[in-house]
């Protein structure tokens, strides 16, 4: 096998969404060749699915699959032998890589990255199925906005009511295991204060109760900028549709969207965040790259996120070693309150 098999394998995947060659990329042909920019100046990102770097030619027996590309997966990837990282984030230089460029970084250790967003949604109805509900509406351009995501879905067989969803989404993204790796990690490090994406981020019911019923699904992604007079829109579209699940990102309780639900007579519940999307797109892209390159080995790189309080961070020797550094070397002792 080599690198571009896993191209064609990508290609595979996405109905020939990929760009193949520079023409491709330049031709303003391919509509996933998209750059996301908030305006910042020197921030925005160009996704290119496909491959961002590496030799086409080279082989390769191991890929890992990630949701974002950082340091710490360059580094595993090279330590256990991976020779292609498929990303499912866009990559930039600096940004990816540990503040460097890529080239110098990827070159180092000999792999190859692609990566595969916007492209890849949409392709499977495994959010909404997770989420209890079967899409009969997929709009990944909401409004015109491309990422704008927009699912609305009937519940499943068995789903009932609102307390219904949140235990299927609970059992899918193994709460209970995630909870005693937690526990697990207080103790070992002796600190009662550490918390964890996916336990602090389980799902909620913000609107109506665990018993209320449910039947039809408007299925939102705040982070996309989707925004109030957007759910408003989709409940004129869909005055049937009785409940709605923000999933992926999350919503403040003064949040416009909520106020609006509210409004409408909707439910509202909070479904997996963003840190579990790795199970969600990660882990479907992964089989399928398996199936289409059978004797590759495929890995899922999985990032766990903590917070620890400072004073318990590390171990003692270097929490003495940042208490000094910080002394010495980066603040002025004039500086420091009395």
């Amino acid at each position: 096998m080599k690198v571009k098999d896993v191209l064609q394998a990508l290609d595979t995947i996405t109905g020939g969404r990929c760009v193949r060659d520079a023409a491709d990329l330049n031709n303003g042909k391919n509509r996933f060749v998209l750059t996301k920019s908030s305006g910042i100046p020197g921030k925005a990102c160009t996704e290119i699915p496909g491959l961002v770097y590496g030799n086409p030619d080279a082989p390769l027996k191991k890929i890992a699959v990630v949701m974002t590309l950082t340091e710490s997966g360059i580094e595993l990837a090279a330590a256990t032998g991976i020779e292609v990282i498929i990303a499912h984030h866009p990559i930039a230089d600096g940004a990816s890589c540990g503040g460097v460029t890529l080239c110098d970084y990827l070159s180092l250790y000999g792999i190859a990255v692609f990566e595969l967003h916007e492209a890849f949604h949409g392709l499977h109805p495994g959010i909404a199925y997770i989420h209890g509900h079967r899409a009969f509406r997929k709009d990944i351009a909401y409004c015109g906005i491309p990422g704008n995501v927009l699912f609305v879905g009937r519940v499943l067989e068995g789903i009932v009511t609102l307390g219904d969803i949140i235990d299927r989404i609970n059992l899918f993204s193994g709460s209970d295991e995630e909870m005693e790796m937690l526990s697990a990690e207080r103790r070992v490090r002796k600190c009662p204060s550490i918390d964890e994406t996916t336990v602090s981020t389980r799902g909620k019911i913000l609107l109506g109760d665990r018993k209320d019923r449910v039947n039809t699904i408007i299925h939102i992604f705040p982070h996309t900028g989707f925004t109030a007079e957007q759910l408003a829109m989709a409940k004129a579209e869909h005055p049937e549709a009785d409940t709605v699940i923000a999933s992926i990102s999350r919503l403040p309780s003064d949040h416009e969207i909520l106020k609006t639900a509210a409004g409408l007579g909707l439910n509202l519940l909070l479904g997996n965040s963003h840190a579990l999307e790795i199970l969600e797109n990660g882990l479907p892209l992964a089989a399928a790259v398996q199936k289409l390159l059978p004797e590759a080995q495929v890995f899922i790189f999985r990032e766990r996120v903590t917070s620890t309080p400072i004073g318990m961070a590390g171990n003692p020797m270097v929490r003495e070693y940042a208490d000094t550094m910080a002394e010495q070397y980066l603040v002025p002792r004039k500086s420091i309150p009395n």
